[in-house]
């Protein structure tokens, strides 16, 4: 996942993803475990250079290497909706791929172009390859032309300056449908100070959501997280609802 802070984002809230003031962004708490990363989970990229130089170094500590497991728990158990999905920050698109399907198409977003490569390529192998579309934009400004049954993210929350939480929120409400699911995994919930990434606690998005009409449906302990992850990291989906939406 890519925050670009180029120039000519200067009037989105992408370009504020991370605070202007670090000259480096640490990812103290993001290890994945993979053996290629260490066991160390420290990653440091200046903050001048391009994310895309991060996806060329291979320093990507938020990309799993593999679809999340509990996505894909949730696809093949019929637990997700059919129709239009979509993964912000996608990344290298694992979890577009996962459960993409001819019941429903996933759309990938991310601003790294590296990323976009690498999740095309991966598609380009996979049987459900149609069922796919990746694109280079900027989740704040972008308007697609049809709305989203269902919207999966991991790693956003998280990234985002806490001010910004609630566009965040309203931009997940402009464009989800007022019958879709937003499934969110709530992490890293946990005391450390400063970031990225932030702390975040069940309490931070029920503030972001609640304003724009969502309610939690199901929060509980992510039982399939990676083991760097376990009991940091609850599983959270919310649905609109539509008397808190009327207020």
């Amino acid at each position: 996942m890519r925050f670009s802070l180029l120039p000519k984002l200067y009037n989105s809230p992408a370009r504020r993803l991370f605070p202007p003031f670090h000259r480096r962004i640490l990812f103290n708490y993001m290890s994945t475990g993979l053996p290629q990363l260490g066991k160390i989970g420290l990653f440091q990229c200046e903050f001048s250079d391009s994310w895309d130089k991060c996806w060329d170094e291979g320093l990507t500590p938020w990309d799993l290497g593999s679809p999340t497991p509990v996505l894909v728990h949730l696809h093949n158990t019929g637990s997700l909706p059919k129709g239009r999905a979509l993964v912000p920050g996608c990344g290298s698109g694992y979890d577009v791929v996962a459960v993409a399907c001819a019941e429903r198409h996933v759309v990938g977003l991310d601003m790294s172009d590296i990323a976009i490569k690498k999740a095309i390529e991966l598609t380009s192998s996979s049987p459900n390859a149609e069922h796919c579309t990746f694109l280079k934009t900027d989740f704040f400004t972008w308007s697609p032309d049809q709305l989203f049954d269902l919207i999966f993210y991991y790693t956003f929350f998280c990234a985002i300056e806490p001010e910004l939480r609630s566009l965040w929120a309203k931009k997940m409400s402009n464009l989800l449908k007022p019958d879709g699911d937003l499934i969110t995994l709530i992490y890293p919930v946990d005391d450390h100070e400063g970031g990225p990434p932030f702390k975040v606690s069940v309490a931070d998005y029920e503030e972001a959501l609640h304003p724009v009409g969502f309610e939690a449906t199901q929060i509980s302990e992510n039982e399939l997280a990676i083991a760097p992850r376990k009991g940091r990291e609850k599983l959270g989906r919310w649905r609109r609802s539509l008397h808190r939406a009327s207020l």
